[in-house]
């Protein structure tokens, strides 16, 4: 097929286990464009097309975007790009979500596709990990903009390199007898990977699955320490495997941490999530083509025999500054303000709250300076980004002041989420002034006390 009658498809996460696995299989279909945060140095596959792009960076992510009809964002809990990062693994996703929104919107994307989880039914939201909370924000987020969203939703994905099926093979292969915890009674739908592409391509341009949830599982329904069980004998492994009511969530962690050979940021969020029954509902399931599903023990063995894995790129090193910090902070809106007014508000708070101890200065141009005490030089500067902002995004350079080690670099923002519930406000790749250990103790956590006292002021605003 001549590219130009190919949908062209950027893939966000593309060097993930989804994304390098997709890009395989579908070359030939699609004008695939790989997303990386890093350059490429040699493309083995030249059917594929890369492009580096910054998520964190609105203008970046709008850029990596330009000619594209479709997306598939196969991003979660990004690994972190600066050496210091405050904030949850939920507002940094929720941040970067909205930036995929607003630039697929900037576009002209006409749908983007994402890959989530299966949510639990018939329990409160308040109940459900922080893991798939997330997860929904990120589904609601997606869909804010003029890209129809497809989210696919799927509970453990087993193929080679899956970074879920890998923990159950090594519990498996390290273990010859489990003690499980309760959590391992729950019950779910695992799926092939080779089912789970299948899936995805299907649902790319198919106008039946815009503006929908669809979830996806293999027809059996299983419990995890089924899985554990039917794992062990493809492998071959003879397993006493039992479930005792006594496991709390923190033994858990340790345990599938340290047995399953995965790292914590991995494993928290996910035991978290399985205590949930996370089964595929009927009026969501997917129906647009019929499928032969793989059973997980033929999902498996796939899974243990494939040797080979997907050709990528070779990328060359981050060239980046290197001591720096990224701040997401996730604010009240109680009274539905614009982000527009939280950062004026913030210009007048911070002062009144440090009294004589902090006083500010603007300039007619946007440019604000804050003071400390009676020196004369800012400790901060501040410059309005006017062609970039608008009533629900604020954005700043940090383009001085004695805090501050590079002037150049770093950007300050406010933003509305979620319909305007909740605002975030950033701190992207700020250079400290001040020698990096007495940063870190210091300026980093009074940086997040006073954001946390905005956040209280805003909170209790409708109060005053």
């Amino acid at each position: 097929m001549n590219n130009k009658n190919k949908k062209v498809v950027a893939i966000a996460g593309a060097t993930g286990y989804i994304g390098r696995w997709f890009m395989d299989r579908f070359k030939e279909e699609y004008q695939l464009i790989g997303l990386s945060r890093r350059n490429l140095a040699s493309n083995p596959e030249p059917e594929i097309s890369w492009r580096q792009v910054e998520l964190y960076s609105i203008s970046s992510t709008t850029k990596a975007l330009e000619g594209v009809d479709y997306a598939v964002y196969l991003v979660h809990s990004m690994n972190a790009s600066t050496r210091l990062n405050q904030g949850g693994f939920e507002d940094t996703d929720l941040l970067l979500a909205d930036n995929f929104a607003r630039a697929a919107t900037a576009n002209g994307v006409k749908q983007i596709l994402y890959l989530g989880g299966i949510l639990p039914k018939n329990e409160a939201k308040s109940s459900w990990s922080r893991h798939l909370r997330s997860r929904l924000e990120v589904e609601k987020t997606l869909s804010s903009g003029s890209a129809a969203l497809t989210a696919v939703r799927a509970s453990i994905i087993v193929g080679p390199g899956g970074s879920s099926f890998d923990m159950i093979k090594n519990l498996v292969k390290k273990l010859p007898v489990m003690i499980c915890p309760k959590w391992t009674e729950s019950q779910t739908q695992p799926i092939s990977l080779r089912d789970t592409l299948t899936i995805i391509d299907a649902c790319l341009g198919n106008t039946h699955a815009y503006n929908r949830s669809i979830e996806i599982g293999c027809p059996e329904v299983m419990t995890y320490k089924e899985m554990l069980v039917k794992t062990a004998q493809v492998m071959g492994k003879k397993r006493l495997i039992f479930s005792v009511p006594f496991f709390s969530a923190g033994l858990s962690k340790l345990w599938v941490g340290y047995f399953g050979e995965s790292p914590a940021q991995l494993v928290s969020p996910l035991v978290e999530s399985l205590k949930h029954t996370m089964t595929v509902s009927e009026d969501q399931s997917f129906q647009e083509i019929p499928i032969d599903y793989q059973s997980y023990e033929e999902a498996v063995r796939h899974a243990l025999s494939k040797n080979r894995e997907p050709q990528m790129p070779d990328f060359k090193p981050l060239d980046r500054q290197k001591n720096t910090v990224r701040s997401i902070q996730r604010l009240p809106n109680t009274m539905g303000k614009t982000a527009y007014w939280a950062a004026n508000r913030y210009k007048v708070w911070l002062p009144t709250f440090f009294k004589a101890i902090i006083t500010a200065k603007e300039d007619q141009k946007g440019r604000v300076c804050f003071y400390l005490f009676f020196f004369q030089k800012p400790m901060l500067e501040l410059s309005w980004v006017k062609v970039r902002s608008d009533k629900k995004r604020q954005l700043f350079y940090i383009s001085g002041g004695w805090l501050v080690g590079r002037a150049d670099y770093g950007w300050l923002e406010f933003r509305e989420v979620l319909c305007g519930k909740y605002i975030i406000t950033a701190i992207h790749e700020f250079v400290p002034k001040i020698p990096w250990y007495l940063y870190v103790n210091t300026q980093a956590r009074i940086h997040l006390w006073v954001m946390n006292r905005y956040g209280k002021y805003l909170k209790g605003f409708k109060k005053r």
